[in-house]
């Protein structure tokens, strides 16, 4: 019982804040985009970029879980 609780935890915990962070580098992104369309091809592999390095701790906590 106690494995079940500390595992929900660990991921409510680590994906509510890498949730919050993709959602506003693209908010961010669009815009910047929006002020300058022209710079969207330096604009989107930099937010790429960090949406998949603010994925990849959701992805740490996960396994964290899964070895708890």
């Amino acid at each position: 019982m106690n494995f079940s609780i500390s595992g929900g935890l660990i991921i409510a915990i680590g994906g509510i804040f890498p949730a919050l962070a993709i959602g506003l580098i693209g908010a961010k992104a669009m815009e910047a985009i929006g002020r300058n369309p022209e710079a969207s091809g330096r604009i989107l592999p930099a937010m790429l970029l960090a949406m998949a390095f603010a994925e990849a701790i959701a992805i740490y906590s996960l396994i964290l879980a899964f070895l708890k």
